[in-house]
């Protein structure tokens, strides 16, 4: 399974460490990913999505059912 976002899609971006010296190395930074249990209504049941931490705030704003059919998402599967 990739590290990314369900909902919202986010992945790791490619930055540079950069030392003290000013050496530049390339580096991942991976997102906030948290497996979370969320109420579906719809569905009437528990659904455990793989969310970033952004999503699950924005999740209590918008709702499983809105932000699970902009992603294109069948929560049915999950």
């Amino acid at each position: 399974m990739s590290r990314r976002c369900q909902l919202t899609g986010k992945k790791a971006n490619n930055a540079y460490a950069i030392s003290h010296s000013h050496r530049r190395t390339k580096k991942l930074q991976q997102p906030n990913l948290q497996w979370k249990r969320v109420w579906w209504p719809q569905g009437n049941r528990w659904v455990r999505l793989r969310l970033s931490t952004k999503a699950i705030k924005t999740l209590e704003v918008k709702g499983l059912q809105a932000m699970a059919k902009e992603a294109g998402l069948d929560l049915s599967k999950f």
